[in-house]
């Protein structure tokens, strides 16, 4: 929602003053009339590109219903009443055009088709109208205001649609499992930077209080590339987890990762590492107290 003080910002940017709404306030009593015309006229250039076919051609309801609110859009637009209403609906046509998913390209498209229409049409019905020029300059820049509210809209509307999928992401790629009774285990795949690192920190962290773990194995064997960020952030991750009680074990250590650490110069402490996950299971199991020995028997029995 626009306040006010974004309203006269945005209005000041595109240097809209009240000149340029006294202009376009005297288009309107020229287009009202227009408006039926200038709309059959765009869904006739509308219907010559594919977006016509995958919107409309199927259902004739919703083209009617459509071209009755794009009526009442322009009619808004040339009241001018450039207030929250005002700015609220175009917000709107944002959230719906978002919504469909219609193409940003055919959307400008349609709006700069949209402009030279009716600009032509303040030509042609006042042709000797001394400040034609100057109307048709203050309707132009109206409609870069409507299309910039529209687009913004659509805009954080996506953003918000690709932070979710990234949350989404990144909780799926972060399964801290449980694996032995007090072990837990996370295998790390593709690209680590600092705001998963500390998301891999908090889900570790509540998982080692939920289960009451005692060994943490932690698998970088998918991890295709470390920086110094990233690996002071997996050390502080051992380190937490350290206070908590519970060790931590670093398996998957390639020698590529290996050298990158230290030529980096990255300090990993006391954390034990291993260059397999199987060398880390069986670190973990001895932490926990399960004979190894024992443990095979076992499986062979089952088996």
């Amino acid at each position: 929602m626009y306040s006010q003080s974004q309203i006269a910002d945005t209005l000041n940017k595109f240097e809209i003053n009240a000149t340029d709404i006294a202009r376009i306030r005297e288009a309107g009593k020229l287009l009202k009339p227009e408006l039926d015309d200038h709309i059959k006229c765009f869904y006739d250039w509308l219907r010559e590109h594919k977006e016509y076919q995958i919107f409309f051609a199927s259902n004739p309801k919703r083209l009617e219903r459509v071209r009755e609110l794009q009526k009442i859009h322009w009619e808004t637009f040339f009241d001018a009443s450039l207030d929250e209403k005002w700015f609220a609906s175009r917000v709107h046509v944002g959230a719906v055009h978002a919504h469909i998913d219609l193409p940003n390209d055919i959307y400008f498209a349609g709006m700069s088709m949209s402009g030279k229409s009716l600009v032509d049409r303040i030509r042609k019905i006042k042709p000797a109208l001394k400040d034609a020029g100057e109307m048709a300059n203050s309707v132009m820049k109206l409609i870069f205001v409507d299309s910039f509210i529209v687009i913004e809209e659509i805009s954080r509307i996506q953003k918000e649609k690709i932070t979710a999928g990234s949350k989404a992401l990144m909780e799926m790629s972060t399964p801290v499992t449980p694996i032995w009774e007090g072990i837990l285990l996370l295998p790390l795949l593709g690209i680590v930077d600092s705001s998963r690192t500390q998301d891999i920190m908090n889900k570790t962290l509540a998982e080692i209080a939920k289960t009451r773990a005692k060994v943490f194995v932690l698998d970088i064997s998918g991890v295709s590339a470390m920086d110094t960020a990233v690996a002071n952030q997996l050390i502080k991750i051992t380190k937490a987890t350290q206070l908590m009680g519970c060790e931590t074990i670093i398996s998957g250590v390639s020698p590529a990762i290996a050298r990158t650490l230290v030529e980096l110069g990255v300090s990993i402490g006391e954390v034990k590492t291993t260059a397999t996950l199987r060398d880390s299971f069986e670190l973990a199991l001895k932490a926990v107290g399960v004979d190894r020995q024992l443990l095979g028997k076992n499986l062979n029995q089952s088996s």
